[in-house]
């Protein structure tokens, strides 16, 4: 029997713990159900809000008459308990979904294959920098439903993943940022891209004409689906360079930013995050804070004092005159190529771990034009061995990080760079990216 007043949520993480605390809040009957374990502070948090949970098995008796269901990003809807929900037709959804229906706050949401995190950290210290009232939130931050339960945030910036836009269906952004889209994650969508892409245009659904779109001009799989859907809201394109209908971008060593609430100038060399790829980090988060109506001085000194993402070609030390770098958060092949792309010293590149169908064609020329090492560091090396064999002076076969590290530590000469850049998902030695970032920065500094 179908009980309408009861939410499940499945999985127990950030976002599922966070999601059972505003339900409770709202007066729901909640049941939180995790197949793994689930860590001791939110065990805490649940307790202290008298929810009921349980882990490492999904009760069926207790799942299958919800009459809606919050589900973790991380769950694939190949999971057989999904398909038992979907069967019977339970609505289910994400806790962004959720926790929308009860705040009335703006949202700047962020998304892209690269660069989400940069922008949303960067947007997020732009606004409360300025002043305003700001929360953080989605794949960064707190979650955001248990920040809608127990704050009163006029604004929020959310990185959403492509699982979290896959279950949100009212949700609607004030201003949406699309930075790019490339190849990934392509085993939970069939090994379909235009599934993938289809999730990743879900950020524009529901926005209205006054809302905003901002997004990367020359990314050819973007600018063809705005081209085919015709979206009616504000669009705000950028470009490293001037054209027609771009709204921002640089000139004569200068980024613009134009747009209906003035204009903004700022000398590149000022900005504090470097590359190509983090000009257009800066300039989406630069759009979007004109359109929030910050004061250009207090945009030019965020965009000047930003401090970076950690695991995201973070500087770890130089070692015997070898610059060690931790891009451990480049978990797509597309990530890699704009690390490799901002090298300007030889490289010894450590990479490898989950495939997620990577092809690594995007990223042959540089590997070739700036790698005489490759370090393969996972359980399965040999769709690597397949593709980079015969290509690079030397390629190494390691299954830890102490062990990468060491042998790129033999044969980095003085003048290298050593760049963890993995192009794949952590999962089969390491926890999570964070997990494998810390490795490699713990082994580098005991050289």
């Amino acid at each position: 029997m179908i009980q309408k007043d009861k939410i499940v949520i499945l999985g127990a993480g950030e976002s599922g713990a966070g999601a059972a605390v505003l339900a409770k809040k709202q007066g729901f009957d909640v049941f939180v159900s995790d197949m793994s374990s689930i860590k001791d502070k939110y065990k805490e948090l649940l307790n202290k809000h008298h929810i009921e949970w349980e882990e490492g098995k999904h009760s069926e008796e207790l799942i299958l008459n919800a009459g809606e269901v919050i589900k973790s990003p991380g769950i694939p809807d190949k999971a057989p308990i999904i398909q038992k929900l979907k069967a019977l037709n339970t609505p289910i959804i994400s806790e962004i979904e959720f926790a929308g229906r009860y705040t009335n706050a703006k949202t700047i949401c962020i998304t892209g294959s690269n660069g989400k995190t940069t922008t949303t950290m960067l947007t997020y210290h732009i606004l409360k920098s300025a002043g305003l009232n700001v929360g953080l939130a989605g794949n960064v931050g707190d979650s955001f439903a248990l920040q809608v339960a127990e704050n009163n945030f006029d604004y929020y910036v959310i990185e959403l993943s492509s699982f979290q836009l896959d279950n949100m269906y009212d949700f609607r952004a004030d201003i949406s940022i699309l930075l790019n889209i490339t190849p990934d994650h392509l085993d939970r969508y069939d090994y379909q891209m235009q599934n993938y892409v289809d999730s990743k245009m879900r950020i524009l659904q529901n926005q209205t004409a006054s809302d905003a779109f901002i997004y990367w001009n020359d990314d050819p799989i973007v600018s063809q689906e705005v081209a085919k859907r015709n979206p009616q809201m504000q669009l705000f394109p950028f470009a490293e360079e001037k054209k027609a209908n771009v709204k921002a971008y640089t000139e004569n060593k200068q980024i613009i930013i134009e747009t209906p609430k003035g204009n903004f100038t700022m000398e590149e060399e000022l900005l504090a995050l470097t590359g190509t790829h983090n000009l257009y980090n800066s300039l989406a988060s630069g759009i979007a804070a004109k359109l929030m109506d910050i004061k250009n001085e207090d945009i030019r000194k965020s965009l000047s004092d930003f401090k970076g993402v950690e695991h995201r070609l973070e500087k770890v030390a130089r070692v015997r005159g070898v610059q060690y770098i931790n891009d451990s958060k480049a978990t797509n092949v597309n990530s890699c190529w704009y690390a490799l792309q901002s090298m300007t010293t030889p490289v010894v590149l450590i990479l490898g771990g989950t495939d997620k169908g990577n092809d690594y064609s995007e990223i042959e020329n540089l590997v070739k034009e700036k790698c005489h090492t490759l370090i393969f560091m996972g359980v399965d090396n040999s769709k690597l061995h397949q593709f980079f064999d015969g290509k690079v002076a030397h390629i190494i076969d390691t299954n830890s990080m102490e062990d990468a590290v060491k042998q790129a530590y033999k044969i980095a000469k003085k003048g290298d760079t050593v760049l963890l850049s993995p192009c794949c998902a952590s999962f089969d030695l390491f926890k999570n990216y964070e997990d494998r970032g810390e490795q490699f920065k713990y082994y580098v500094r005991r050289l």
